[in-house]
């Protein structure tokens, strides 16, 4: 199916990060006609100097845009971390201007099975584990999207099965023109800053069933349930029991199994990934792949296997019997709340959490329910560190710092043996890093010179 038959020849993309390159050398290679938009004042020289660099023979147009502007594009493509009511893309509407995102290029450009995963928290794990999962069956499979590669670098790259996640800002033009396979995994609070509320923001998650054929939701989260009549099959996972089709736990001679219905698949205790919340990360990823027809056994062989994501509640370093893990892609509530269950010891406050950055307009009172039962105490970092020592108050003993390292230290002088030092910090980290990334290779490095000075010292 050619391009051109669905977009126009005068084609703007509007940003210039990641996405915004992929999507240029893809019209590139089919000979499209484009153009760069940039109307963020915060681009670095650096960056519009490899735009240029790389594209020299196209434009970058910056600042206002008139009538006669827009009566010469007629389709723009929009990365996700551009806002859909920025003036720009108003105006264009008004000027019946096509809006549309690199997954809608993508879906009308490949003819292999395509699996979509959403979520708040554990996207990007089971995406991976499901990519792994396929690998171990011999399947030549592309997995991109929100996680690593962009999902238009794995075109033309004669693919079998293609994973990909998907962010609530990518899904927002989202429009179903293809058949595929879904995953709504959970929904709590997280980029409100963006979507305003969270009947927004759950709007924007729920148009991943646009198209589908087949549907994977969350029996413990019923707002994962199409909320809008669809035709597409459900399965269900859940940490309770099963029904026939659907995934989830049994007990059986007091071990706790993974199931099929009542078909009991392996026993929890197996799984590589630890913490409660990969439970539900495991059966979304055997829901997942079961409907895109992968094979038992390699899916249960990669969850023996798996070892997670970096920075996805990574184990770094056990000194003197104290457990050091990075979760810096916890970046919303719900991923934070998740990483202290994980961890928590039932018997006692085992958890000392390093949390902060810059909030989303979200709700901490999730956090500081379940940190009252687990956490011994809260080091705070970033542009939220005041607003929630005030909020800690009163229910955790809580201390603010100037940086990460600041944190390990003083968190290593109140741990005793068997606490945990947890960096999961519930909130975005552009206030001090240049990512969440950035974030945890300062953890990792911070726990790394703690170790090599506690080694030394002996």
């Amino acid at each position: 199916m050619q391009l051109k038959e669905h977009i126009s020849q005068v084609i703007a993309i509007l940003g210039v990060g990641v996405t915004g390159i992929s999507v240029a050398k893809f019209l590139q290679s089919r000979d499209l006609n484009f153009v760069f938009l940039d109307t963020c004042p915060q681009t670095s020289a650096s960056t519009l100097e490899k735009v240029t660099k790389l594209f020299p023979n196209r434009d970058v147009f910056y600042g206002s845009f008139d009538d006669h502007f827009f009566r010469k594009i007629h389709t723009i493509i929009v990365s996700p971390g551009v806002p859909l009511d920025t003036p720009l893309l108003i105006s264009a509407r008004e000027h019946s201007v096509k809006i549309i995102g690199d997954v809608e290029l993508f879906f009308k450009s490949v003819s292999s099975p395509i699996l979509t995963i959403t979520g708040a928290n554990g996207k990007s794990t089971v995406t991976s584990l499901i990519g792994a999962m396929a690998e171990h069956a011999g399947i030549k499979v592309g997995v991109g999207g929100n996680i690593g590669t962009p999902m238009l670098d794995l075109v033309d790259k004669d693919f079998k099965l293609f994973v990909l996640e998907l962010s609530s800002f990518q899904l927002e033009l989202f429009q179903g023109t293809s058949e595929h396979i879904c995953g709504f995994l959970n929904i709590s609070p997280d980029h409100l800053d963006r979507h305003g509320d969270m009947e927004n923001y759950l709007a924007a998650k729920q148009r991943i069933f646009l198209g589908a054929k087949q549907g994977v939701v969350n029996r413990d989260d019923p707002l994962t349930y199409p909320q809008v009549v669809n035709k597409c099959d459900l399965v269900t996972f859940g940490t309770d029991v099963p029904e026939t089709t659907d995934f989830g736990v049994v007990l059986h001679d007091d071990v706790r199994w993974l199931a099929l219905g009542k078909r009991r698949l392996m026993p929890v205790c197996d799984l590589s990934l630890k913490g409660s919340h990969n439970i539900s990360n495991a059966l979304a990823a055997l829901a997942l792949g079961a409907c895109a027809g992968l094979p038992m056994e390699s899916m249960l062989d990669t969850l023996r296997r798996f070892k997670g994501l970096p920075h996805r509640c990574e184990e770094i370093a056990c000194i003197d019997n104290i457990l050091y893990v990075d979760d810096s892609k916890a970046t919303n509530i719900g991923a934070a709340c998740a990483a202290i269950e994980g961890f928590s010891d039932l018997h006692k406050r085992n958890i000392l959490l390093i949390a902060g950055g810059r909030a989303k307009n979200i709700d901490f009172s999730d956090l500081t329910k379940i940190a009252s039962q687990s956490v011994k105490h809260c080091f705070l970092l970033g542009e939220i560190a005041d607003e929630l020592s005030s909020i800690l108050a009163g229910v955790i003993p809580a201390s603010r710092h100037s940086s990460i390292e600041a944190c390990v230290a003083e968190a290593s002088k109140l741990a005793c043996a068997g606490d945990i030092v947890l960096l999961s910090p519930a909130c975005a980290s552009f206030d001090m890093f240049e990512n969440y990334i950035d974030r945890g290779l300062h953890f990792k490095a911070a726990v790394n010179s703690l170790n090599a000075s506690r080694r030394a010292s002996r």
